[in-house]
């Protein structure tokens, strides 16, 4: 009986580059809490990336789409549209994690009330 060594899928080393890139740039300019926040969700996303290397082809697409949410900045001349936060990412990482069963979902993050005036 021989033993499978499992390597890494192509698709991980680059997501996972895309991740820490991202974190490089995120620590030139970010201090305390949020990079912090920063650091963590890098951190996350890496578990979240070698967890499913050899999962299914819709759990590896959650899992990117997600380390794509965190890279990309939505920088925009038009300022309606704001620029993404760390906590809009955290949410989606969270949301990611959740619907894989994986325990990179942050324990400590409690949904915002809803105004009583919504539904």
């Amino acid at each position: 009986m021989t033993v499978e060594e499992r390597g890494s899928r192509p698709g991980t080393d680059v997501l996972i580059r895309k991740v820490d890139s991202r974190l490089a740039a995120l620590r030139a300019n970010l201090r305390g809490s949020d990079l912090e926040l920063a650091e963590e969700l890098a951190r996350r996303l890496r578990e979240l990336v070698v967890a499913t290397a050899f999962s299914s082809a819709a759990d590896r697409a959650l899992v990117r789409a997600a380390v794509h949410y965190f890279v990309l900045r939505r920088e925009t001349r038009d300022a309606r549209l704001p620029v993404r936060s760390l906590a809009a990412a955290q949410r989606v990482v969270d949301k990611a994690a959740r619907q894989l069963g994986h325990p990179a979902a942050s324990a400590d993050l409690r949904p915002t009330p809803t105004p009583a005036h919504l539904p």
